[in-house]
This record gives C-alpha cells, structure tokens and sequence, in this order.
C-alpha cells in the first residue's frame, strides 16, 4: 500500500528531534541529536559503526525512549529494522495477514508491493528459508502496511542485488511522490545524491 495521497501536506513536518540523548549501560550512544524530516523529501543518516544510528531509528519510532530531549511525529509510521523482525514458521502472505491486522486489503496490498520488488519465493516458502535479500524485501513491504506517512528505513537494502537496489531507490522516488517522508540509514556515502538532506553522526 503506497503512502496516503490524502495525507500528503507537501514540506510539511513529519517528524522533529529535538537534542535527543540516550545511554546504554554507561555508555552514551547519542548527545544533543535534532532532526526534521518533511513530507515528500529523503533525509539519509550516516555514520561509523557506533555512532548510534540505528538506536536513533528505534527512539524515531518509538521502539524505545530518549533520555533527553524530543521527539515528535505526525501520521502512521512504517519502521523497517537492520534485522528483519521475522517468524520463521510463518510465510510472506501470512506476514502479510498478520502484520496488516487480518485485512483482505492489506494483505493484498503487501502481495501487490512484494510483487513490485521482485519477490520471487514459492508461496509456501518459511520465513526461515528465504534468502536475506528476500527477507528484506518482505520486512520492507510489512513497514508499508497502511500507507505511513513516515518511513523509518534501516539500511532496508542489505542482501538485495544490483537490480532490485536501483529498484528499491524507485520506490522511494514514488513513496516521497506520493507525500511521504523517508527517513534512511546507510553506510554509502556515495548515495548522499539521493537524498535530500543528510546527517552524519559521530561516535558519542
């Protein structure tokens, strides 16, 4: 399901960070971290191994909270983690039941996104024997359940190939079209072009 065009309000703010802090067992993580990401744009977060990005993600969407600072968001927020959050004995259609809460067409939405990104497993194919590229592809398309108007992407392309990479960047094109704000972690810094903003963040 695309991002809703109902809800679409061209720049306007759908999330703002305000000096957000956070620890983890002692150690600080992120200190004094503000971003604004706007509907219709792409803001890329790079950094380090370290440097907090993915834990920023979570505090984006809620997963977890800040020690300091603000968060706020505006409209349904799709989050798709590093690390697909997957049931290994279920399959991509029953992800799609489940995660898009027993709707007909929702499922048939996820079924229609998988499809446009080149989906390619048997229907009755576990979780637990996809290839990470394809478990990828079926987290991406669970964090589009229902149209959100921000997306929180971390590093959603791992294990994909070349073709379904420059495939995924479409996708964002039509997503950001369609009103909604991309928020993406990654490590290529030779695709900071794509977005429309960046932030880098340093260790601690």
């Amino acid at each position: 399901m695309a991002p809703d065009p109902a809800a679409d309000d061209s720049g306007a703010v759908v999330l703002a960070v305000e000096q957000v802090s956070k620890r983890y067992r002692g150690r600080t993580v992120l200190r004094d971290v503000s971003l604004v990401a706007r509907a219709g744009t792409v803001l890329a977060i790079t950094g380090e191994n370290g440097a907090g990005k993915s834990t920023l993600l979570r505090l984006c969407a809620g997963l977890d909270a800040p020690d300091h600072g603000a968060i706020r968001r505006c409209g349904r927020v799709g989050y798709c983690p590093q690390e697909p959050a997957l049931f290994d004995m279920l399959t991509a259609a029953e992800h799609l039941r489940l995660f898009g809460a027993g709707r007909r067409q929702s499922a048939a939405a996820g079924t229609e996104l998988l499809a446009g990104m080149d989906f390619t497993a048997p229907p009755r194919t576990l979780a637990r024997d996809l290839s990470g590229g394809a478990r990828q592809k079926l987290s991406l398309a669970i964090a589009l359940l229902g149209g959100p108007r921000l997306l929180l992407l971390d590093e959603p392309y791992q294990g994909f190939d070349l073709g379904s990479y420059l495939n995924f960047w479409d996708h964002v094109t039509t997503w950001t079209d369609q009103g909604a704000a991309v928020v993406l972690v990654t490590h290529l810094l030779t695709e900071a072009h794509r977005a429309d903003h960046v932030l880098e963040l340093t260790a601690g």
